[in-house]
């Protein structure tokens, strides 16, 4: 969860020093919403992990 975390945040950095060079691309973009997934995926794998005690161990 934490490193999915840190690829937004590294995402979003990316984007913020792309504003002063001609504004982000579509592939700034793209990465951004690829690591926003993950953090979803990482989330919902965590809650299931909580909620099943089989997952869990």
């Amino acid at each position: 969860m934490i490193a999915a975390q840190l690829d937004v945040l590294d995402a979003q950095i990316t984007l913020i020093y792309a504003e002063d060079h001609g504004g982000p691309s579509p592939l700034d973009w793209r990465r951004l919403r690829r690591a926003e997934a993950r953090v979803t995926r990482a989330a919902a794998d965590l809650a299931d992990r909580t909620t099943d005690p089989q997952r869990a161990a």
